[in-house]
């Protein structure tokens, strides 16, 4: 067999995983398939702040830990920044996954024509419509301005 034959697909993915949710896990399972090995950048609580205004429910380290425990993950590591330029000279991944919601935006069609002189395929994944993070997040509120009392 050649090296090429024996070389295993990585791929990547980012996200903040706050309030994990079954979109979520839609990403990380569909990643999965069309790698051998996926690695997945978890948002540290300083990006998060500084990228969306707002600090996350779940701490990083938990956060982490929930990515890491999905048997669809190989890896975990921190995502301290957006230089996904960066990330691809530390892991090498041949493939970066992203939800299909990021298709056709000015960032990631700067990301392709960045990537495609490298090999590296981004790889738009189904987005899961009416959950995210930002949702729950703003059910919970409304439940409990609605019992007051109870907080």
């Amino acid at each position: 067999m050649t090296d090429e034959k024996n070389k295993k697909v990585v791929g990547y993915t980012t996200g903040v995983f706050d309030m994990f949710h079954i979109g979520h896990l839609n990403v990380i399972k569909s990643a999965k398939a069309r790698c051998d090995y996926l690695i997945v950048g978890v948002s540290t609580d300083e990006l998060v702040r500084t990228e969306k205004n707002k600090t996350p429910v779940i701490p990083y380290a938990e956060r982490a830990a929930i990515v890491e425990a999905i048997k669809y993950v190989d890896e975990v590591v921190p995502q301290p920044d957006k230089d996904k330029l960066g990330a691809w000279k530390k892991y090498k991944f041949d493939k970066m996954f992203v939800g299909s919601d990021w298709q056709g935006t000015p960032q990631w069609e700067a990301f392709e024509k960045q990537f495609a002189p490298l090999g590296v395929e981004i790889v738009y994944l189904p987005h899961t419509d009416g959950i995210s993070s930002t949702m729950l997040t703003g059910v919970i509120k409304n439940i409990l301005d609605e019992h007051p009392d109870e907080k």
